[in-house]
C-alpha cells in the first residue's frame, strides 16, 4: 500500500520543527519546518476568507524559490488543485493557460507578471484592477512569489496581509492525509515535440514516487540539497523538492539563473548530498575537465597499471566530488540519453552516477535503481507498483514503444479527451512515444523516441539520438541534431568556438568537421551513414528540461 506523501510530512515536520527547511540561496528568506507550517495555515485562512473552494484550481508561476515550495504545500493542503506553470512561457500563453485552467487564484513572481501586463497597468494594479478583471475574469486574488504580498484582489477589502501569521502547535499541526486518488495538479510542460498539454496527475502518482525515490535513493533529516531545475518540472518538483523534503532535509533554492559560476558557489558553500540534473550539465563538464585528462598518451599507458590505475581514478573522482561540494552521494541524470564515452569513465572512477527515465505523465518517474544496482547503458528497472512492456514480438532483443500501467500514470490531459485517448491502448497501457528494450530484471534500455525514428532506404530503423551519442563526443563538437533530408541523414552541429573565439567558422573548424564526418561514418554501417555535417551558428533552442525542441530542425 502506497504510503501518501503528506504521512511522511507528518512524521518529519514535528520532528524537526525548529530546523531549517526551505531557504533561498541568493535571497532574504528562510523557513524551518514550523515556520512553513504556520504559513500553510495562514494561506489556507486567507483563501477561505476569500471563497476560494477545495477543488478549485490555484496557479504557481513563477522563479524557483522557498515561497514557490510554501505556496505548493498550502494549496495541496487547503484541498485546492494546484496548477503549475513554467516560468519561460510567453505572457500570452500563461494568460491563455490560466483561462484554460480555470483557475481561481495565481501565486506569480514579479518578472512574470510584467511580461502579462503592458507596463502602465503593472504600475497600477494594486490601485486599478481593471486590466486583470478584463484578462482574467475568473482569478479571484494575485499573490506575490517574492513577500507573499497581495497584488490583485477581486474582494478588494481583503488582503493576504490581513491574516496574521498563527502560532502553530507541533503537536497539534498536521496536513490532511485525503483520498490518494484525489487529484493534486495540472502540471503544464512544454515537452520537445509539441505545444504545452495539462497533464492531470493525482496524490498517489507523486506518492508512490517518493516512496520509490526514498526506497532506491535513501537520505537523511539535514542532509542538503540545491534546487536548480524548475519547480514547475516534474523531474525538479520531484527531485529536488518533494521527495528529499519527506525525509527532512534542508533545500536551498537557486532563485537566479543557474550559471555555471553560481552553481559552483553554491555546490561550495552548500554541500549538497544530491545533484540533480540533465546530460548536458555532466557532458559539459567531462569534455573540458576530464577528457583532456584521460586522452593524455600517459595516462593511457598507466591506465592498465594496478597500483597506478587506482591512484588515477582516485584523483579524478575526488576532483569531481570536489566540484559538486565534497558531500555528494548521488548524481542524478534525466531527461535524456547521458553519452556512453561519459557514463562509462564516470562509472570507472567509482562517481556516483544515477541514469533515471521520466515523463511528466508519470510525476515523473518510470525507471531508476540504487547505484549498486545500474546496468550500464540502462536507465534503471521499471519502479515499484508499476508494470512496463514493450510492444514487440520480442521485448528482450526487438525494440518497440515502452508501455507503462500503474500507480505513476497520470489521470489525463485536462479537458483534451482527444489527447487523453490517443495517450493509451485499448487495455489502459500510457504510450511513452519512446523505443526500447528490456532484459530479465525489468532493466530499460532507450532506443530512441518513436517520433523521431528514421526509416531507412531498405526499412531499417534509424535511431538518430545512436548517431548523435557518437557524434557528441567528438573533438570540436558541442551538441548535434540528426535530420533526414530527401532520403540521407544530414548532421546539424553547433560546435566548440572555446578554442580562438572567433564565432565564424573558420579553416580549422571546417576541417575537424571533415574528419568528424569521415570518423562518424567509420563507427555507423552504411545504411545510417552522415552524407554531410551542417554547422549551426547557434545553440540548439530547448525545452526548459534542456532537451533540443527537435521539431524545429529539419
Amino acid at each position: 500500500m502506497t504510503k501518501h506523501f503528506f504521512e511522511y510530512f507528518n512524521e518529519v515536520f514535528p520532528a524537526r520543527w525548529n530546523e531549517p527547511a526551505l531557504t533561498d540561496y541568493n535571497g532574504d528568506v528562510s523557513y524551518t519546518f514550523g515556520d512553513v507550517a504556520a504559513q500553510v495555515q495562514r494561506i489556507g485562512n486567507y483563501f477561505r476568507t476569500i471563497g476560494i473552494q477545495p477543488g478549485d484550481k490555484i496557479a504557481i508561476c513563477g522563479r524557483n524559490c522557498a515561497n514557490w515550495a510554501v505556496a505548493y504545500l498550502a494549496i495541496a493542503s487547503y484541498g485546492g488543485i494546484i496548477v503549475s506553470i513554467l516560468q519561460d512561457f510567453h505572457g500570452d500563453d500563461i494568460k491563455e493557460l490560466l483561462k484554460h485552467s480555470d483557475s481561481k487564484a495565481l501565486f506569480i513572481g514579479p518578472y512574470v507578471l510584467k511580461g502579462i501586463l503592458e507596463e502602465e497597468a503593472y504600475k497600477n494594479i494594486l490601485v486599478d484592477g481593471d486590466p486583470i478583471r478584463e484578462m482574467l475574469p475568473q482569478l479571484q486574488t494575485i499573490i506575490s512569489l517574492t513577500d507573499f504580498s497581495t497584488l490583485f484582489s477581486a474582494t478588494e477589502s481583503i488582503s493576504l496581509e490581513d491574516f496574521e501569521i498563527p502560532v502553530v502547535d507541533c503537536e497539534q499541526f498536521c496536513f490532511p492525509v485525503r483520498n490518494p486518488d484525489n487529484q493534486l495538479m495540472i502540471n503544464y510542460t512544454s515537452g520537445s515535440m509539441g505545444a504545452p498539454k495539462g497533464v492531470m496527475l493525482s496524490y498517489r502518482s507523486l506518492s508512490s514516487n517518493i516512496e520509490a525515490g526514498l526506497k532506491f535513493l535513501p537520505n537523511k533529516p539535514g542532509w542538503k540539497v540545491v534546487s536548480m531545475l524548475p519547480l514547475a518540472h516534474m523531474y525538479g518538483q520531484l527531485a529536488e523538492f518533494l521527495y528529499p523534503l519527506a525525509n527532512g532535509c534542508h533545500i536551498y533554492f537557486l532563485t537566479k539563473t543557474p550559471t555555471p559560476t553560481l552553481l559552483m558557489k553554491a555546490f561550495a558553500e552548500v554541500h549538497p548530498y544530491e545533484v540533480v540534473t540533465v546530460p548536458l550539465v555532466i557532458e559539459k563538464i567531462y569534455k573540458r575537465s576530464l577528457a583532456p585528462v584521460l586522452d593524455k598518451k600517459v595516462i593511457k599507458s598507466i591506465m592498465y597499471v594496478p597500483l597506478f590505475n587506482r591512484v588515477i581514478k582516485k584523483v579524478i573522482k575526488n576532483k569531481l566530488m570536489k566540484a559538486f561540494g565534497g558531500e555528494l552521494k548521488y548524481f542524478m541524470v534525466g531527461g535524456a540519453a547521458l553519452n556512453e564515452d561519459v557514463e562509462r569513465n564516470l562509472l570507472n572512477v567509482g562517481f556516483p552516477l544515477v541514469v533515471g527515465y521520466g515523463m511528466t505523465e508519470c510525476g515523473p518517474l518510470i525507471g531508476g535503481c540504487h547505484i549498486k544496482d545500474f546496468v550500464p547503458r540502462s536507465s534503471g528497472h521499471i519502479l515499484p507498483n508499476n508494470e512496463i512492456r514493450i510492444d514487440s514480438a520480442d521485448p528482450y532483443r526487438e525494440v518497440g514503444e515502452i508501455l507503462i500501467r500503474g500507480e505513476h500514470v497520470m489521470m489525463g490531459y485536462y479537458k483534451n479527451e482527444e489527447a487523453t485517448k490517443a495517450a493509451f491502448t485499448e487495455d489502459g497501457w500510457l504510450r511513452t512515444g519512446d523505443l526500447g528494450l528490456i532484459d530479465k530484471n525489468n532493466n530499460i534500455f532507450i532506443k530512441g523516441r518513436n517520433k523521431n525514428m528514421i526509416l531507412g532506404a531498405s526499412g531499417q530503423n534509424i535511431y538518430p539520438e545512436e548517431i548523435e551519442d557518437k557524434l557528441n563526443n567528438m573533438e570540436g563538437v558541442v551538441e548535434s541534431v540528426v535530420v533526414e533530408r530527401e532520403g540521407k541523414l544530414v548532421a546539424l552541429v553547433f560546435p566548440d568556438y572555446a578554442k580562438d573565439g572567433n564565432l565564424e567558422f573558420d579553416s580549422r573548424i571546417v576541417a575537424l568537421m571533415k574528419e568528424n564526418l569521415q570518423k562518424i561514418n567509420n563507427l555507423l554501417p552504411k545504411y545510417s551513414q552522415i552524407s554531410k555535417i551542417e554547422l549551426q551558428k547557434d545553440e540548439f533552442d530547448k525545452t526548459p528540461k534542456k532537451s533540443i525542441k527537435r521539431f524545429l530542425y529539419k
